[in-house]
């Protein structure tokens, strides 16, 4: 008998972002769980599951899902207060995954899916926009202690991309790390018979990934007055890419806020190893 280890990788992106990441040379949602599966965990297997297409399920059938081992959930565009079917085969999922005790891990969308489904609420950002580099995360004493963040520094930086955020935490979730800017960050939720580990920013991000979906958000992002007219969008793109290429560069660090545990894929990926090693070490 087979002892590899099966993912579902639900990705809520519509055909139409799917085609402007991959303008701007992005890998896709789901790709970028799929690579770090592949670096982590080469033996496994793994579905995607293109949750907004017009040929999809309107619900992942349950007998289906029993067949995996684990639901990796990447971020998504969508908001999940918002009532459209799209939104909704994402709250079945993540109830049929917490109802059969699934692991899952995932980030930004996750979070709030997750939160939502245990029964807590999510609406959009008080200060906006959170993009690029998420300042100051701060672990709390249950987050210090809880096995998603071994190792992880208590205090540190992270990639970002959300306008929505978890306003109430349901009861049986706990929180585990905020910054000034969202109170949750990380929280774990025990809800049925499983239990999610969730981050609102995104450890499959690398600083490229990260400069490409600016440019996928340059007219969101300009709008916002996250740049000002002229190149200082291309600037910024630029000096992100030059630190990709020379990655000890002291002065683009500088500039741009980046720090090790941006730039170290131990640090940067940990909690998804951490997870891993969790529920599928042996």
């Amino acid at each position: 008998m087979s002892t590899k280890k099966r993912f579902l990788i639900p990705d809520g992106y519509n055909a139409e972002s799917r085609a402007k990441f991959a303008e701007v040379r992005m890998r896709l949602a789901w790709e970028l769980y799929r690579d770090l599966l592949a670096k982590y965990m080469p033996e496994a297997d793994y579905e995607v599951w293109l949750s907004s297409d017009d040929d999809t399920y309107d619900e992942y059938p349950l007998e289906a899902l029993k067949e995996f081992d684990g639901i990796l959930w990447p971020g998504c565009n969508m908001t999940i207060y918002h009532d459209k079917p799209e939104v909704k085969r994402h709250i079945d999922l993540c109830d049929k995954g917490f109802e059969l005790g699934l692991p899952q891990f995932g980030s930004c969308w996750a979070i709030q899916v997750a939160a939502v489904v245990a029964g807590g609420e999510c609406g959009p950002c008080e200060l906006g926009r959170e993009m690029g580099v998420g300042q100051k995360i701060l672990l709390n004493e249950a987050g210090k202690a809880h096995p998603l963040f071994a190792g992880k520094p208590p205090v540190y930086s992270h990639f970002m991309s959300h306008d929505d955020e978890v306003k109430r935490l349901p009861e049986g979730a706990i929180l585990l790390a905020s910054n000034g800017w969202s109170e949750v960050q990380a929280a774990s939720f025990t809800y049925k018979n499983g239990e999610m580990w969730a981050v609102q920013y995104h450890p499959e991000y690398d600083l490229q990934e990260v400069a490409r979906l600016i440019e996928a958000r340059e007219e969101k992002l300009t709008k916002l007055n996250f740049f000002g007219p002229g190149a200082g969008m291309a600037d910024y793109v630029a000096r992100l890419d030059q630190l990709v290429a020379e990655p000890h560069r002291k002065d683009l660090r500088w500039q741009l806020g980046i720090d090790d545990d941006l730039m170290d894929d131990g640090i940067r990926e940990l909690e998804f190893t951490n997870w891993l090693k969790h529920y599928f070490s042996s």
